[in-house]
This record gives structure tokens, sequence and C-alpha cells, in this order.
């Protein structure tokens, strides 16, 4: 996490909040006027039709009619750990204090996104989440989070005594690397280790890395399907044809889901739960509760007693729950 100040304002007025979910492919944008407001104003832009966030944002606040308020918080699709900011999966670059005066703020806070969307975890409504296997999450436990989307995004809450408080993760746990359980699966990394060298999680585990595993399959099975460009053509062709490389291709997705994810468990010691978020998951719902990604979150050896009882929820809401993280990332950091 990082903050800009104006210096030359003393104290800047808390409300109405501007916030950011920034992603690899998608600006969002929403509005809180007031403490305890829902968030309003919500707008989605694509970041491949602006050459800068701050052209981006400029472009929100006109389309909605808003003039910029003092303070304003974005979670970005990338590690925040100073004032120079470079994504990872996108070609923005600025620095922070350069954003904060070019958007006329006093006062800007970024963060990782998902370390907004872990400060977000424990306020979703219970109609918005989809529980996948497990039991009863455990009041004293660590919670986990995970995401495939553009990329992968990795995250946390770590509980602080018994205060209802926790302490958010930044970290860039989306690029550990990736290892196989199967002939298949090690065929598989393989053939991306060919490609590029080292074969993170993501490099699988994301819009990118579904097509890219698609791809690979076909390879090793028949050289054809490389028609295929996106990961909406890969669900549509596994959905249409269920003994087609896509089904399968869709089947290791959630066998490799699993396995991160059980693995990001027993790192946290997440008994307090493990959460999906990101954009792809939630579209593939019905194949995560029916494909192996229990039992490979749980095939963990002697832990798999421990990893059971161990609850997975699909967050499954309308507006992005980061924006919320976001507004609750500029109260931590209050004047």
């Amino acid at each position: 996490m990082f903050e800009s100040r104006d210096p030359a304002v003393a104290s800047a007025a808390p409300y109405p909040r501007w916030l950011g979910d920034i992603g690899g492919t998608n600006a969002r944008f929403g509005w809180q006027e007031y403490e305890g407001a829902a968030i309003s104003h919500v707008q989605v832009l694509p970041c491949a039709e602006y050459a800068s966030l701050c052209e981006a944002a400029q472009s929100y606040l006109a389309q909605q009619g808003l003039a910029a308020p003092q303070c304003a918080a974005f979670g970005i699709a990338n590690p925040v750990t100073g004032d120079a900011v470079t994504m990872t999966n996108h070609h923005w670059q600025f620095s922070v204090q350069a954003l904060r005066q070019g958007l006329g703020l006093a006062r800007l806070v970024l963060l990782n996104d998902f370390t907004a969307l872990a400060l977000a975890l424990t306020e979703l409504p219970p109609q918005q989440l989809l529980q996948i296997g497990g039991g009863l999450a455990a009041d004293d436990g660590a919670i986990g989070l995970i995401g495939p989307g553009t990329g992968l995004g990795v995250s946390g809450l770590l509980p602080l005594g018994h205060q209802n408080k926790w302490i958010p993760i930044a970290g860039e746990g989306g690029h550990i690397s990736l290892s196989a359980s199967t002939e298949r699966e090690f065929a598989v990394i393989q053939h991306l280790q060919q490609r590029y060298g080292h074969v993170s999680a993501e490099r699988v585990l994301s819009g990118s890395g579904l097509v890219d595993l698609y791809h690979v399959l076909c390879h090793l099975e028949h050289g054809q399907g490389l028609e295929i460009t996106t990961p909406a053509q890969v669900m549509e062709r596994a959905l249409a044809e269920p003994s087609s490389t896509a089904h399968q291709a869709l089947d290791m997705f959630c066998g490799f889901l699993g396995s991160v994810a059980g693995d990001l468990a027993l790192t946290l010691g997440a008994r307090g739960g493990m959460y999906i978020g990101g954009g792809i998951v939630p579209r593939m719902v019905e194949r995560l509760e029916r494909g192996p990604f229990r039992t490979r979150f749980e095939s963990k050896g002697r832990f798999r007693n421990y990893l059971q009882n161990i609850p997975v929820w699909v967050i499954r809401s309308p507006v992005s729950p980061a924006l919320q993280g976001a507004s609750q990332a500029l109260s931590l950091t209050q004047w």
C-alpha cells in the first residue's frame, strides 16, 4: 500500500470517496457519498481504450458528471511497493504522486487489488457466496483468497487477537511455481516451460492461461484447435462438446486451481475459509462443483483431514467487492 498526500492540505475531507478496482483488462470505478453509504456510480471501462490510468479515471468523472473529491483509493492488479508502478499485465506505468496531482486529489491511496478485495471479505453478505465443500469456518482462523482473472490474484486476512480485526496480506502468490500431480500435467508444464521458462500458477490459472492450457492439450493430442483465442470460447466449446479437448482443459484448470488453493490454505492455516474471486470462476461454478477441484484441494497427504474441514466460497457479487475494500483502506490510513 502506498499513499500520496498534498502537503498543502492540512486535513482532507473523508467523504465523498472515489474508489477504483484496476485490473489488466478493465478499470472499475465507484463512488461512496458518506460513511456507510452503498457504492454508487459504478462504471467499468476497458483499459485498452485509454493511454493511461489518469486518462481512464478522468473519463469516468466526465461520464458520471462528478467533480474530483479530496480523497480516493484504487486497488490495482500489481505489486504496490512505492511511488513507481508498472503494471504486470497491462502497459500502464505511472507515479502515484503524479497520478494524485493529475486527478486533483488531496489524498490518494494505492494498494494491490486483491489486498483491497481481502479487506471486504468479512463484510460480504451470505447471498453473494457459494460454498463448495468443507464445514464451518473457524472464527480465529486466517482467511485465504485466490482469484483467476487477467492474472492470478492471491491474498488473505490474518486475525488480530480476538478483536474481530484483521491484517490484510499484500503478496504476489500468483507467481509461485506451478507443480504437477499427474503425468499429463507434467507434460503440459514441460511444454509451457519451453515457451515461457518459469511456469507460474498464473501461466495456467488466468484467462490467457486457460487458452494456453487448451492449446497445449491440443498440441499433445492432435495439433488442432488454435482457432480458439479467448477463455469464453474454451468454456463455450466445453459446454457444447463434453468429450472435447476444451472440456479436458477446464477439468485440468479446476484441478490445478484446487491444488494451488490447497497449498495456500496450508501456508496460511486458513481455517477461517478460502475465498475465490476474479472474473473466471463465477462463470464456471458448476464445473468447480462437479470437477476435480475439491478433491485436489484436499489431496495433501497427511493433512487431508485438516483441509476437509475448510470451507471454500466462490464470490458472486454484482459489484466488485474490492471497491468496498478500497474504502476500508482509506479508513485504515485516516489522518
